[in-house]
Protein backbone atom coordinates (compact mmCIF):
# COMPACT_ATOMS: atom_id res chain seq x y z
CA UNK A 1 0.00 0.00 0.00
CA UNK A 2 1.42 3.31 -0.79
CA UNK A 3 2.13 5.47 2.20
CA UNK A 4 -0.59 8.32 2.18
CA UNK A 5 0.74 11.87 1.46
CA UNK A 6 0.41 14.26 4.25
CA UNK A 7 1.46 18.42 4.56
CA UNK A 8 2.83 20.47 7.34
CA UNK A 9 3.29 24.16 7.13
CA UNK A 10 6.61 25.93 7.95
CA UNK A 11 6.82 28.89 9.84
CA UNK A 12 7.51 30.74 7.23
CA UNK A 13 4.16 29.66 5.13
CA UNK A 14 5.59 27.04 3.10
CA UNK A 15 3.58 24.11 2.39
CA UNK A 16 5.32 20.11 3.00
CA UNK A 17 4.71 17.23 1.95
CA UNK A 18 5.75 13.85 3.47
CA UNK A 19 4.57 10.33 4.50
CA UNK A 20 5.08 8.04 6.72
CA UNK A 21 6.00 4.38 6.61
CA UNK A 22 6.00 1.36 9.00
CA UNK A 23 5.96 1.71 13.07
CA UNK A 24 8.33 1.96 16.19
CA UNK A 25 11.40 4.38 16.71
CA UNK A 26 11.15 7.44 14.60
CA UNK A 27 13.21 7.90 11.26
CA UNK A 28 13.34 11.27 9.50
CA UNK A 29 14.87 10.66 6.10
CA UNK A 30 15.99 14.07 4.94
CA UNK A 31 15.88 14.77 1.04
CA UNK A 32 18.70 14.77 -1.35
CA UNK A 33 18.18 18.64 -1.74
CA UNK A 34 16.77 19.42 -4.02
CA UNK A 35 16.19 16.45 -6.10
CA UNK A 36 13.31 14.94 -3.84
CA UNK A 37 10.12 13.83 -4.72
CA UNK A 38 8.37 11.58 -2.44
CA UNK A 39 5.86 10.55 -4.67
CA UNK A 40 7.62 9.70 -7.59
CA UNK A 41 10.58 7.89 -5.66
CA UNK A 42 7.71 5.37 -4.07
CA UNK A 43 6.68 4.64 -7.41
CA UNK A 44 10.49 3.25 -8.28
CA UNK A 45 11.07 -0.51 -7.57
CA UNK A 46 14.48 0.10 -6.34
CA UNK A 47 13.70 3.15 -4.28
CA UNK A 48 10.57 2.20 -2.71
CA UNK A 49 12.69 -1.30 -1.71
CA UNK A 50 15.40 1.20 -0.15
CA UNK A 51 12.29 2.68 2.03
CA UNK A 52 10.86 -0.77 2.44
CA UNK A 53 14.05 -2.07 4.24
CA UNK A 54 14.47 0.65 6.09
CA UNK A 55 10.76 0.82 7.73
CA UNK A 56 11.39 -2.71 8.64
CA UNK A 57 12.51 -1.94 12.42
CA UNK A 58 11.05 1.43 12.26
CA UNK A 59 8.68 4.52 11.22
CA UNK A 60 10.34 6.04 8.39
CA UNK A 61 9.49 9.34 7.99
CA UNK A 62 10.22 11.10 4.35
CA UNK A 63 9.17 14.57 3.14
CA UNK A 64 10.19 17.20 0.10
CA UNK A 65 11.67 19.82 0.77
CA UNK A 66 10.51 23.56 -0.35
CA UNK A 67 10.14 23.65 -3.93
CA UNK A 68 10.54 20.46 -4.77
CA UNK A 69 8.25 17.26 -5.18
CA UNK A 70 4.86 17.74 -4.09
CA UNK A 71 5.73 20.48 -1.32
CA UNK A 72 5.04 23.84 -2.30
CA UNK A 73 7.33 25.51 -5.32
CA UNK A 74 6.58 28.79 -5.46
CA UNK A 75 9.15 30.06 -3.41
CA UNK A 76 12.52 31.91 -3.20
CA UNK A 77 14.17 31.17 0.13
CA UNK A 78 16.52 28.13 0.03
CA UNK A 79 19.21 28.65 2.94
CA UNK A 80 20.23 26.73 5.53
CA UNK A 81 18.25 28.67 7.88
CA UNK A 82 14.78 28.01 5.32
CA UNK A 83 15.84 23.84 5.19
CA UNK A 84 15.73 23.48 9.06
CA UNK A 85 12.17 24.63 8.96
CA UNK A 86 11.06 22.18 6.84
CA UNK A 87 12.78 19.10 8.65
CA UNK A 88 11.08 21.75 11.99
CA UNK A 89 7.30 21.34 10.69
CA UNK A 90 7.52 17.93 9.77
CA UNK A 91 8.65 16.72 13.39
CA UNK A 92 6.39 19.25 14.73
CA UNK A 93 3.25 18.04 12.59
CA UNK A 94 3.85 14.38 13.92
CA UNK A 95 4.78 15.27 17.63
CA UNK A 96 8.20 13.63 16.93
CA UNK A 97 10.03 14.33 20.57
CA UNK A 98 12.84 11.78 19.90
CA UNK A 99 14.32 10.24 16.52
CA UNK A 100 16.97 9.30 15.06
CA UNK A 101 17.59 11.94 11.68
CA UNK A 102 19.50 10.54 8.38
CA UNK A 103 21.06 13.50 6.39
CA UNK A 104 21.04 12.63 2.70
CA UNK A 105 23.78 14.14 0.63
CA UNK A 106 23.01 18.14 0.45
CA UNK A 107 20.71 17.95 3.34
CA UNK A 108 23.74 16.60 5.41
CA UNK A 109 24.75 20.17 6.90
CA UNK A 110 20.85 20.99 7.40
CA UNK A 111 20.49 17.80 9.38
CA UNK A 112 23.76 18.63 11.46
CA UNK A 113 22.41 22.46 12.08
CA UNK A 114 19.17 21.00 13.70
CA UNK A 115 21.27 18.14 15.71
CA UNK A 116 23.43 20.38 17.50
CA UNK A 117 20.62 22.94 18.24
CA UNK A 118 17.92 20.44 19.19
CA UNK A 119 20.18 17.80 21.11
CA UNK A 120 17.22 16.74 22.97
CA UNK A 121 14.91 15.43 20.39
CA UNK A 122 17.78 13.84 18.17
CA UNK A 123 19.02 10.37 19.68
CA UNK A 124 20.88 9.30 16.34
CA UNK A 125 22.08 11.39 13.19
CA UNK A 126 23.11 9.37 10.59
CA UNK A 127 24.80 11.08 7.41
CA UNK A 128 25.21 9.64 4.02
CA UNK A 129 27.85 11.48 1.12
CA UNK A 130 27.80 14.75 3.72
CA UNK A 131 29.82 17.79 4.47
CA UNK A 132 29.93 20.39 6.69
CA UNK A 133 30.99 23.43 4.16
CA UNK A 134 29.98 24.07 0.43
CA UNK A 135 33.68 24.26 -0.38
CA UNK A 136 33.83 20.99 0.21
CA UNK A 137 31.77 19.84 -2.49
CA UNK A 138 33.11 22.93 -5.02
CA UNK A 139 36.40 22.84 -4.76
CA UNK A 140 37.07 19.29 -6.07
CA UNK A 141 37.68 19.46 -9.93
CA UNK A 142 34.11 17.95 -10.84
CA UNK A 143 32.71 19.80 -8.75
CA UNK A 144 33.59 22.98 -10.49
CA UNK A 145 32.75 21.55 -13.67
CA UNK A 146 29.07 20.54 -12.74
CA UNK A 147 28.41 23.94 -11.38
CA UNK A 148 29.52 25.37 -14.23
CA UNK A 149 27.58 23.09 -16.22
CA UNK A 150 24.49 23.98 -14.18
CA UNK A 151 26.02 27.78 -14.76
CA UNK A 152 25.49 27.05 -17.99
CA UNK A 153 22.09 27.15 -19.34
CA UNK A 154 22.10 23.63 -20.82
CA UNK A 155 19.08 21.96 -18.50
CA UNK A 156 19.50 18.66 -20.07
CA UNK A 157 23.08 17.78 -20.52
CA UNK A 158 23.37 18.93 -16.44
CA UNK A 159 20.81 16.58 -15.14
CA UNK A 160 22.19 13.73 -17.85
CA UNK A 161 25.74 14.40 -16.38
CA UNK A 162 24.34 14.95 -12.47
CA UNK A 163 22.59 11.78 -13.16
CA UNK A 164 25.35 9.66 -14.04
CA UNK A 165 27.74 11.11 -11.27
CA UNK A 166 24.77 10.44 -8.82
CA UNK A 167 23.60 6.53 -9.59
CA UNK A 168 26.99 5.17 -11.37
CA UNK A 169 26.97 3.47 -14.79
CA UNK A 170 23.10 2.43 -15.78
CA UNK A 171 21.56 0.70 -18.65
CA UNK A 172 20.20 3.15 -21.16
CA UNK A 173 16.69 2.41 -20.35
CA UNK A 174 17.04 3.06 -16.44
CA UNK A 175 19.25 5.87 -17.06
CA UNK A 176 16.72 7.93 -19.30
CA UNK A 177 13.95 7.56 -16.33
CA UNK A 178 16.45 8.58 -13.89
CA UNK A 179 16.89 11.39 -15.62
CA UNK A 180 13.02 11.75 -16.41
CA UNK A 181 12.85 11.38 -12.45
CA UNK A 182 15.04 14.31 -12.13
CA UNK A 183 13.10 16.78 -14.03
CA UNK A 184 9.91 16.38 -12.02
CA UNK A 185 11.81 17.21 -8.57
CA UNK A 186 12.39 20.53 -9.10
CA UNK A 187 12.14 23.26 -11.61
CA UNK A 188 15.47 24.60 -13.74
CA UNK A 189 15.12 28.18 -11.66
CA UNK A 190 14.54 26.41 -8.78
CA UNK A 191 17.83 23.98 -8.89
CA UNK A 192 19.76 26.94 -10.00
CA UNK A 193 18.18 29.09 -6.65
CA UNK A 194 18.62 26.29 -4.61
CA UNK A 195 22.32 25.01 -5.75
CA UNK A 196 23.95 28.40 -5.32
CA UNK A 197 22.37 28.79 -1.48
CA UNK A 198 23.56 25.26 -1.16
CA UNK A 199 27.23 26.45 -1.67
CA UNK A 200 27.54 28.90 0.66
CA UNK A 201 26.21 26.22 3.80
CA UNK A 202 28.48 25.84 6.14
CA UNK A 203 27.99 24.13 9.46
CA UNK A 204 31.60 23.60 10.63
CA UNK A 205 31.65 25.40 13.69
CA UNK A 206 28.34 23.20 14.58
CA UNK A 207 30.29 20.02 14.78
CA UNK A 208 31.31 20.27 17.97
CA UNK A 209 28.15 20.78 19.63
CA UNK A 210 26.71 17.41 18.21
CA UNK A 211 25.89 15.37 20.74
CA UNK A 212 23.61 12.58 19.12
CA UNK A 213 25.40 9.09 19.05
CA UNK A 214 26.58 10.09 14.84
CA UNK A 215 27.38 7.16 11.97
CA UNK A 216 28.89 9.06 9.24
CA UNK A 217 28.40 6.69 5.94
CA UNK A 218 30.29 7.33 2.63
CA UNK A 219 30.54 5.08 -0.65
CA UNK A 220 33.76 3.91 -1.16
CA UNK A 221 33.43 5.07 -4.93
CA UNK A 222 32.30 8.48 -4.30
CA UNK A 223 34.41 11.08 -6.29
CA UNK A 224 32.38 14.50 -6.21
CA UNK A 225 34.53 15.32 -3.18
CA UNK A 226 37.65 14.76 -1.94
CA UNK A 227 38.17 11.33 0.10
CA UNK A 228 39.33 13.57 3.16
CA UNK A 229 36.14 14.87 3.58
CA UNK A 230 34.04 12.36 5.46
CA UNK A 231 37.18 11.62 7.82
CA UNK A 232 36.75 15.34 8.53
CA UNK A 233 33.78 15.14 9.25
CA UNK A 234 33.43 12.52 11.53
CA UNK A 235 36.62 13.45 13.37
CA UNK A 236 34.62 17.17 14.39
CA UNK A 237 31.63 15.26 15.93
CA UNK A 238 32.45 13.94 18.98
CA UNK A 239 32.60 9.60 19.14
CA UNK A 240 31.35 9.63 15.60
CA UNK A 241 32.23 6.72 13.79
CA UNK A 242 32.78 6.69 9.98
CA UNK A 243 31.92 3.65 7.96
CA UNK A 244 33.04 3.17 3.83
CA UNK A 245 30.82 0.77 2.34
CA UNK A 246 31.86 -0.67 -0.98
CA UNK A 247 29.84 -1.06 -4.03
CA UNK A 248 27.28 1.70 -3.72
CA UNK A 249 27.00 4.84 -5.57
CA UNK A 250 26.19 8.41 -4.01
CA UNK A 251 22.47 7.61 -3.85
CA UNK A 252 22.41 4.15 -1.97
CA UNK A 253 19.45 2.49 -3.27
CA UNK A 254 20.75 2.10 -6.79
CA UNK A 255 23.97 0.27 -5.49
CA UNK A 256 24.43 -3.13 -2.71
CA UNK A 257 21.10 -1.08 -0.87
CA UNK A 258 21.06 -4.04 1.50
CA UNK A 259 24.84 -3.24 3.26
CA UNK A 260 24.06 0.43 3.83
CA UNK A 261 20.58 -0.73 5.49
CA UNK A 262 22.34 -3.30 7.37
CA UNK A 263 25.16 -0.84 8.49
CA UNK A 264 22.10 1.82 9.64
CA UNK A 265 19.93 -1.29 11.94
CA UNK A 266 23.33 -1.94 13.60
CA UNK A 267 23.79 1.56 14.86
CA UNK A 268 20.71 2.33 15.49
CA UNK A 269 19.80 -1.52 17.27
CA UNK A 270 23.26 -0.79 19.36
CA UNK A 271 21.88 2.81 20.39
CA UNK A 272 18.51 1.67 21.26
CA UNK A 273 19.36 -1.12 23.37
CA UNK A 274 22.16 0.64 24.91
CA UNK A 275 19.78 3.28 25.50
CA UNK A 276 16.41 1.16 26.65
CA UNK A 277 16.03 1.50 30.57
CA UNK A 278 15.60 -1.68 32.67
CA UNK A 279 12.48 -2.51 33.13
CA UNK A 280 11.65 -1.24 37.21
CA UNK A 281 10.28 -3.86 39.83
CA UNK A 282 9.52 -3.92 43.47
CA UNK A 283 8.57 -0.84 44.88
CA UNK A 284 8.53 2.36 42.56
CA UNK A 285 7.22 5.90 42.69
CA UNK A 286 5.74 7.34 39.44
CA UNK A 287 5.80 10.90 38.47
CA UNK A 288 3.81 12.65 36.12
CA UNK A 289 3.88 16.41 34.68
CA UNK A 290 0.64 17.70 32.86
CA UNK A 291 0.60 21.51 31.52
CA UNK A 292 -1.84 23.71 32.35
CA UNK A 293 -4.54 24.45 29.38
CA UNK A 294 -2.53 22.96 26.82
CA UNK A 295 -5.58 23.15 24.47
CA UNK A 296 -6.26 26.84 24.79
CA UNK A 297 -2.78 27.26 24.99
CA UNK A 298 -2.89 25.82 21.86
CA UNK A 299 -5.78 27.28 20.55
CA UNK A 300 -4.04 31.13 21.55
CA UNK A 301 -0.97 30.71 19.85
CA UNK A 302 -1.59 28.32 17.38
CA UNK A 303 0.65 24.91 16.47
CA UNK A 304 4.05 26.23 15.90
CA UNK A 305 4.02 28.39 19.58
CA UNK A 306 2.68 25.89 21.45
CA UNK A 307 5.10 23.41 20.24
CA UNK A 308 8.04 25.84 21.39
CA UNK A 309 6.65 26.13 25.01
CA UNK A 310 5.98 22.01 25.13
CA UNK A 311 10.02 21.82 24.25
CA UNK A 312 10.79 24.06 26.42
CA UNK A 313 8.73 21.47 29.27
CA UNK A 314 10.38 18.68 28.13
CA UNK A 315 13.73 20.14 28.27
CA UNK A 316 12.96 20.99 31.43
CA UNK A 317 11.58 17.96 32.82
CA UNK A 318 14.45 15.79 31.03
CA UNK A 319 16.69 18.04 32.65
CA UNK A 320 15.34 17.17 36.05
CA UNK A 321 15.22 13.47 35.56
CA UNK A 322 18.42 13.21 34.11
CA UNK A 323 20.15 15.00 37.55
CA UNK A 324 17.85 12.41 39.93
CA UNK A 325 18.36 9.53 38.35
CA UNK A 326 14.52 9.18 36.73
CA UNK A 327 13.71 7.45 33.95
CA UNK A 328 11.24 8.49 31.46
CA UNK A 329 8.31 5.56 30.91
CA UNK A 330 6.29 8.10 27.65
CA UNK A 331 5.67 11.39 26.67
CA UNK A 332 1.39 11.88 27.14
CA UNK A 333 1.14 14.44 24.79
CA UNK A 334 0.74 17.29 27.28
CA UNK A 335 3.58 15.98 29.91
CA UNK A 336 5.69 13.60 30.50
CA UNK A 337 5.19 10.16 32.71
CA UNK A 338 8.23 9.08 34.54
CA UNK A 339 9.32 6.32 36.99
CA UNK A 340 11.95 5.84 40.02
CA UNK A 341 13.46 3.51 42.38
CA UNK A 342 13.82 6.23 45.06
CA UNK A 343 10.65 8.09 46.52
CA UNK A 344 13.17 11.13 47.85
CA UNK A 345 14.81 11.36 44.40
CA UNK A 346 11.26 11.43 42.97
CA UNK A 347 10.12 14.45 45.50
CA UNK A 348 13.30 15.95 44.74
CA UNK A 349 12.98 15.91 41.01
CA UNK A 350 9.56 17.49 41.12
CA UNK A 351 10.79 20.53 43.10
CA UNK A 352 13.60 21.01 40.66
CA UNK A 353 11.30 21.19 38.12
CA UNK A 354 8.82 23.82 39.44
CA UNK A 355 11.46 25.60 40.71
CA UNK A 356 13.14 25.80 37.00
CA UNK A 357 9.17 26.55 35.68
CA UNK A 358 9.34 29.52 38.27
CA UNK A 359 13.18 30.88 36.91
CA UNK A 360 12.12 30.38 33.57
CA UNK A 361 8.75 32.47 33.68
CA UNK A 362 10.10 35.54 35.37
CA UNK A 363 11.40 36.26 31.55
CA UNK A 364 9.02 33.91 29.02
CA UNK A 365 6.74 35.70 27.18
CA UNK A 366 4.32 32.46 27.33
CA UNK A 367 4.51 31.51 31.50
CA UNK A 368 4.31 28.07 31.29
CA UNK A 369 2.37 26.09 34.02
CA UNK A 370 2.89 22.65 34.99
CA UNK A 371 1.07 19.86 37.70
CA UNK A 372 2.68 17.02 39.05
CA UNK A 373 1.34 14.39 40.52
CA UNK A 374 3.64 11.58 42.04
CA UNK A 375 2.49 8.22 43.49
CA UNK A 376 4.29 4.93 44.95
CA UNK A 377 3.18 1.40 44.34
CA UNK A 378 4.20 -1.77 42.69
CA UNK A 379 3.11 -1.46 39.02
CA UNK A 380 3.38 -3.56 36.23
CA UNK A 381 6.15 -3.33 33.56
CA UNK A 382 5.93 -4.87 30.09
CA UNK A 383 7.57 -3.55 26.62
CA UNK A 384 9.46 -0.29 28.25
CA UNK A 385 5.83 0.67 29.78
CA UNK A 386 4.33 0.74 33.05
CA UNK A 387 0.71 -0.57 33.82
CA UNK A 388 -1.90 -0.77 36.79
CA UNK A 389 -3.20 1.01 40.01
CA UNK A 390 -0.46 2.87 40.93
CA UNK A 391 0.35 4.59 37.80
CA UNK A 392 -3.70 5.36 37.32
CA UNK A 393 -3.30 6.97 40.39
CA UNK A 394 -0.67 8.54 39.80
CA UNK A 395 -1.88 10.26 37.00
CA UNK A 396 -5.18 11.10 38.63
CA UNK A 397 -3.16 13.17 41.41
CA UNK A 398 -1.60 15.26 38.38
CA UNK A 399 -4.85 15.75 36.85
CA UNK A 400 -6.47 17.02 40.13
CA UNK A 401 -3.62 19.33 40.96
CA UNK A 402 -3.12 23.07 39.54
CA UNK A 403 -0.38 24.98 37.64
CA UNK A 404 2.72 25.21 39.56
CA UNK A 405 1.20 22.64 42.35
CA UNK A 406 2.95 19.18 43.04
CA UNK A 407 0.43 16.89 44.65
CA UNK A 408 1.28 13.23 46.39
CA UNK A 409 -0.63 10.43 48.03
CA UNK A 410 -0.25 9.34 51.60
CA UNK A 411 1.64 6.53 51.02
CA UNK A 412 4.30 8.36 49.13
CA UNK A 413 4.20 11.10 51.65
CA UNK A 414 4.89 8.04 54.25
CA UNK A 415 8.05 7.21 52.80
CA UNK A 416 9.50 10.03 52.45
CA UNK A 417 8.52 10.96 56.44
CA UNK A 418 11.62 12.53 58.09
CA UNK A 419 13.44 13.11 54.93
CA UNK A 420 12.94 17.27 55.17
CA UNK A 421 10.22 17.49 53.14
CA UNK A 422 7.08 20.42 53.83
CA UNK A 423 3.78 19.01 53.27
CA UNK A 424 -0.13 20.45 53.28
CA UNK A 425 -2.54 17.68 54.21
CA UNK A 426 -5.28 18.64 51.11
CA UNK A 427 -7.79 16.03 52.85
CA UNK A 428 -9.96 13.16 51.46
CA UNK A 429 -10.32 14.00 47.83
CA UNK A 430 -12.31 11.76 45.08
CA UNK A 431 -11.07 11.07 41.95
CA UNK A 432 -12.15 9.16 39.48
CA UNK A 433 -12.07 5.61 38.81
CA UNK A 434 -11.81 5.40 42.60
CA UNK A 435 -14.65 3.97 44.80
CA UNK A 436 -13.05 5.48 47.70
CA UNK A 437 -11.41 9.30 48.42
CA UNK A 438 -7.40 9.22 48.59
CA UNK A 439 -5.53 11.36 51.10
CA UNK A 440 -3.48 13.92 48.96
CA UNK A 441 -1.06 16.45 49.93
CA UNK A 442 0.57 19.38 48.18
CA UNK A 443 4.33 19.29 48.22
CA UNK A 444 5.88 22.96 49.45
CA UNK A 445 8.47 23.50 47.19
CA UNK A 446 8.75 27.51 47.13
CA UNK A 447 12.41 28.63 48.73
CA UNK A 448 10.28 31.03 50.73
CA UNK A 449 6.54 29.09 51.36
CA UNK A 450 4.93 31.81 52.84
Amino acid sequence: MEPRIQFAQTADGVSIAFWTLGEGMPFVHMPWIPWSHIHLSWQHPRTRRWYQLLSEKRKVVAYDGRGTGLSERDVSDFSLEANVLDLEAVVDRLRLERFALFGFGESGPVAIAYAARHAERVSHLVLWCAWARGSDITKGARGQAIAALRQSGDWELYIETLASISLGRLPEERAERAVAFMRQCASPQTVQAASQAIEGFDVAELLPQVTAATLVLHPQRESWFQADVPRSLASRIPDARLVVIEGVPPRPYFGNVEAVVTAIDEFLGEGEEAAAPAAPSGLVTILFTDIEGSTALTQRLGDAKAQEVLRTHNRIVRDALKAHSGSEIKHTGDGIMASFASASRALECAISIQRALAQHNESAEEPLRVRIGLNAGEPVAEEEDLFGTAVQLAARIAAKAEGEEILVSDTLRGLVAGKGFLFADRGDVALRGFEDPVRLYEVRWREDPD
